[in-house]
């Protein structure tokens, strides 16, 4: 199929099945409550998109009260203003996430946990919220009180959740990466909080060896002196971590003796946790995510957009870094098995995940463009392969998809399938386009605005734009939009981030069309930020690992998404003076970026270059860099006049054209 059928509709829901959504009961309530009568359909949609973000307060109230979000203390408004920044969400209420998604109780399946080797561990919703009390317990006689922070260093499995939990029931305040993530990224991550307790693994497997990351804690914990105690998840056989002047903590004992969690009755916007978004330069950005934004946006978009329900199985592959583990958290809300996959998608091969999908009957499974290009490219049909009657919907995310990749979807995987293809943000934990029950699926697009979430297509100038590529913005305020960047005590640098080019309007930084048919195509970041796979990086922390080699004198990384759906990732190096680039250098530089930043964004080529450009203020020219590798021609992509070395820019210029 050609990316000339974009628009070409694949699936349409039945009648029965937009009848029997959450969506349909939703609207039956604000027809009640506000006499909006809306039917089924696009059209009903559109309609009820156009009310909620014209009358936001009464949109996020009825979503408070239909999904009966509980708090000790009622709220005194929904929202203290639309300015952004400084909009404050359900001021007077006191509640906590980790309550709400443990409200389940019972011998149900909370989640079931994967690995690539190994039987499947299941837990209980009364097993996880016996082992979440009890790790409470252990974290409170460390010393934890409310405020304080804990980091995690841990592959995908239960112990996260678990940590997660149990910090949000302490009104502490939780951060993860996974622990494939070179020592000095995290450091870089975690010093910034100042953690008081360190959550690791020993290793993790991946690619089917064990990978002992044991080495890894120890300089982990040399770059975190505010930690005061260790809990140490075995996943490798060997000793016990060992750390003197640290008390360590086996996992079995610190989650001993099953206890009925307390749950710390918190301010509304009370830090819940830090995830991070990486900027070019710098640190990585640590933002932080308010309880009732993360509560009530997760019940809106899992349960309106995605209809998340309590027999579902949900199964986003992902890592403990990227928010789409926060997401199955997220569908865990309303009651549904959090499936958890510790290990490479592609191992042993390009089956993997359709394999496990079919073999554990799960009902949303969600990846990325680049599975479902590798899957296209092997030659699999997992619809013939498989039994994947259960799968009724499957998520995508992460870059953009092509349009050739939503028909492979239709023929080579299920005839009936909804396809929650969606773009959002780590920023805000949440998709500002995305689908509905209500729509049908399109080649190429993503379906609809998510209710509650003004967003639109702006040009230069801040001019709305329809069926033209603009800057993707939003214009009203999100319940999750974070309370800040952490460490950013006066609010310049979040400010910066999202609010400069447009005061007052947060600018996302993704490349999004607008169509008149109220359809979204978003065209890749319009920063440069690295997103391989569906996992996030920040160049910054390619170029710690490379730039510290004696041979490399600078770098300048690019990811590039390619029209075919897939990712090019180069890598181009300053070499020192008299320093050749030969196979032994490329595989150093590849080791280097493998082991110190991310095996996830080892670049696919590394080419030497006379010079690396940068702006006259000394930034280097990703953005414009990767828009010429996009086609785009140079006097559109940047103003040679702000350019440091014209004659730099001008190798890129016949490098990138000969490559085309």
């Amino acid at each position: 199929m050609g990316e000339q059928e974009t628009g070409t509709v694949l699936w349409q829901p039945s009648a029965e099945r937009m009848a029997r959504s959450r969506l349909t009961a939703f609207a039956e309530q604000v027809r009640a409550r506000h006499g909006l009568a809306v039917e089924p359909g696009v059209a009903g949609y559109d309609a009820l998109w156009r009310w909620s973000v014209e009358h936001l307060e009464d949109f996020w109230a009825l979503v408070w009260d239909v999904f009966d979000i509980q708090a000790g203390t009622p709220y005194e408004q929904v929202l203290t203003t639309r300015e952004m920044p400084g909009a404050q969400w359900f001021p007077g209420a006191r509640l906590n996430f980790a309550e709400h998604l443990l409200r389940t109780r019972g011998s149900g399946i909370a989640l079931l946990s994967l690995g690539e080797e190994g039987p499947p561990v299941e837990v209980t919703w009364d097993e996880l919220r016996g082992r979440v009390g009890a790790l409470a317990a252990t974290l409170t006689g460390l010393g934890v009180r409310q405020g304080d922070r804990v980091v995690g260093y841990l592959p995908n499995t239960p112990a996260a959740v678990v940590g997660m939990l149990a910090c949000a029931s302490l009104g502490a305040v939780w951060s993860a990466c996974a622990p494939d993530i070179g020592p000095q990224s995290a450091v870089d991550r975690f010093a910034q909080l100042a953690p008081t307790v360190l959550v690791t693994a020993d290793g993790y497997r991946f690619g089917g060896k064990a990978r002992d990351r044991r080495e890894a804690v120890g300089e982990l914990l040399d770059g975190l002196p505010t930690v005061q105690a260790v809990v140490h998840v075995p996943i490798l056989d060997g000793p016990p971590l060992q750390r003197q002047g640290l008390r360590v903590v086996p996992w079995a004992e610190a989650t001993a003796g099953p206890r009925e969690p307390q749950f710390a009755p918190l301010e509304a916007e009370a830090p819940l946790w830090v995830v991070y978004s990486s900027g070019t330069t710098g640190l990585p950005k640590g933002l932080l995510h308010s309880h009732v934004g993360a509560l009530v946006m997760a019940y809106m978009q899992q349960g309106l957009q995605y209809d998340v329900r309590e027999d579902d199985r949900y199964f986003w592959y992902t890592s403990t870094s990227w928010i789409m583990w926060n997401a199955v958290l997220s569908g865990m809300l309303l009651g549904a098995t959090g499936v958890l996959y510790d290990g490479s998608p592609l191992w042993p091969d390009e089956d993997r995940l359709w394999q496990l999908a079919a073999q554990h009957r799960v009902t949303l499974l969600g990846t990325s463009p680049g599975y479902l290009l590798a899957s296209e490219k092997a030659g699999r049909r997992p619809g013939t392969e498989h039994d994947l009657s259960s799968l009724r919907a499957l998520g995508v995310t992460g870059s953009p998809l092509p349009a050739s990749s939503f028909r492979w979807v239709y023929d080579n995987v299920a005839e009936d399938l909804a396809m929650h293809v969606i773009s959002g943000g780590t920023d805000f934990a949440a998709a500002l386009v995305c689908d509905s029950p209500w729509h049908p699926v399109t080649a190429g697009e993503m379906s609809c605005r998510g209710l509650g979430i003004h967003a639109e297509s702006w040009d230069e100038q801040g001019g709305s734009l329809v069926d033209e590529v603009g800057e993707l913005v939003v214009l009203a305020p999100m319940p999750s939009m974070p309370l800040g960047i952490w460490g950013d005590d006066d609010g310049a640098r979040y400010r910066s981030a999202y609010f400069d080019v447009y005061p007052g309007v947060w600018r996302h930084g993704d490349w999004m069309t607008l169509t008149s048919r109220g359809t979204t195509v978003v065209h890749g970041r319009s920063d440069s930020t690295l997103n391989r796979h569906g996992v996030r990086m920040g160049s910054a922390d390619i170029y710690a690992a490379v730039e510290a080699m004696a041979e490399i004198d600078e770098a300048l990384v690019l990811g590039v998404e390619t029209p075919d759906g897939g990712y090019w990732l180069p890598l181009f190096v300053r070499l020192a003076p008299g320093v050749e680039l030969d196979d032994a250098l490329v595989t150093a530089i590849k080791t280097a970026v493998r082991e110190g930043a991310s095996p996830r964004h080892v670049p696919d080529e590394v080419i030497a270059v006379p010079a690396v450009p940068h702006t006259t203020t000394g930034k280097k020219l990703e953005v414009p860099l990767k828009r010429m590798a996009q086609g785009v021609p140079v006097d559109k992509a940047l103003n040679l006049g702000a350019v440091d070395d014209p004659a730099a820019v001008q190798w890129f210029v016949e490098y990138l054209g000969a490559r085309s």
